[in-house]
Formats: C-alpha cells, structure tokens, sequence
C-alpha cells in the first residue's frame, strides 16, 4: 500500500533585498516563508483582524481616521480594514517586492482583489523602520505586524523597531490622541513597559486565543493629545 504526504508545494521563490521570501501552497494553505522562517499562512486571520478592529475602538470618533498598516502579509490586516467603511484612508507599507506582487497579479489576489482596487488604499514598498524615520505623513492609527512580534523579529534590524527609538518614531507619525496597535505571536511584558516608558498612555494588551500553545496579542497604546 502506498502512503501519500501532504508536501507543500512551492508557487514562487525569490531572493528579495533582505534575503529569500518564498510562497507555498500546503493543502487549501498559502504560506510566507522569509529566511527559512515561517511567518504566517491564511488558515485563520482573527488576532490580524483583531488588529484592526482594537485600533478603531481605542481611537475616539474623529471622522475618517488614516490607518497605516505596517506589513501587507497574507493581507488579513488590510481586507478588514478595507470592508470597514469608517476608515477615511488605509495606507499599507510593504517592503517586499515580491509579496506585493503576490497580492496584485498573484495567488494571494483572491484575498485583497477588492481591498486592493478600494480608493482609500494606497500600498508603499518601503522599509517599515525606515519609513516611520523619515515620512512627513501623520496617522491617526498605527497596525503594526512585523515578523513575529517584539520579542521573535525574522530580520535584523527590525527589532529597532520595538526599542524606544522606533517607538519615539511611531509617536511622531501619530496625530494627537493616535492609537498604535503591535500584533505579537506572544506576549511581552517587556514591550509593554517599553510603551509606556516612551510616553505612550492607556497601555494594555489583548489576547487571542489560538488552536494550540500561547495566545497571539495586541499590544496597544495611545500617544497623549
């Protein structure tokens, strides 16, 4: 008798400007592979939604809130973000070329086809760490989710982003009373106290719960206005 194994299958493979990004397909599963390292796949989606969601209701009712998402992902983040009609402007910073493409022309299209071709979205291939450094542009939310949260980062130089200059950065980009909101695989004490220690206010952190091990979180905080 013979066994059959389900054996991901590769559907694209790239060497990106920070290293080998691939795209698998393992059953009814897309995966993002960076580096070796699995980061995220399309099997649930709640704490990315949750994401989203927990911004909005820390925000007070200003009208039309520009949201920033930090990471395109399996697009779980924007396509919420997008089917909700209270968000003003969604602008999704992505530095990778090629998870951009997956998303406009490739299999992760069926997902964020409509967010995508919605006028309030505008995508920007940049360097997320980078890019809170140097823009002029002001949020009245932050959604963040990079690699695997403040304490397991997939690339180097992206742990910055969790210290207190990234976050002295984040506070910057955000208007008066602004929400930042960090998706974590785990959750961080550590990060926590970091928030408030830069000046962040109402700091707390939300559980998802998930199938197995740890719950996902979302750390939030508001800047003071």
């Amino acid at each position: 008798m013979s066994t059959s194994y389900d054996i991901p299958e590769v559907l694209d493979r790239r060497e990106g400007p920070w290293g080998e990004v691939v795209l698998r397909r393992h059953g009814a599963l897309l995966q993002i592979i960076a580096n070796g390292c699995f980061l995220m796949d399309t099997s649930d989606g709640r704490s990315e939604r949750r994401l989203v969601d927990a911004a909005l209701d820390a925000l007070d009712d200003r009208p039309a809130p520009h949201v920033l998402i930090g990471g395109l992902g399996v697009g779980f983040s924007l396509a919420h973000a997008a089917a909700n009609s209270r968000w003003g402007r969604i602008t999704v910073v992505e530095r990778e070329p090629a998870v951009i493409d997956w998303h406009r022309t490739g299999p992760l299209a069926e997902l964020t086809r409509d967010a995508l071709a919605d006028p309030r979205t505008e995508i920007v291939e940049a360097d997320l760490v980078e890019y809170v450094n140097e823009t002029s542009a002001t949020y009245d939310a932050l959604c963040l989710d990079i690699d695997n949260g403040p304490d397991w980062t997939v690339t180097e130089g992206n742990d910055g982003l969790y210290a207190k200059p990234g976050l002295a950065s984040c506070a910057r980009v955000l208007r008066p009373g602004g929400v930042l909101a960090v998706w974590s695989a785990q959750p961080s004490p550590d990060f926590e106290e970091t928030l408030g220690n830069v000046g962040f206010q109402q700091v707390r952190t939300e559980e998802i719960p998930v199938a197995r091990g740890v719950p996902d979180v979302v750390h939030l905080g508001v800047r003071p206005g």
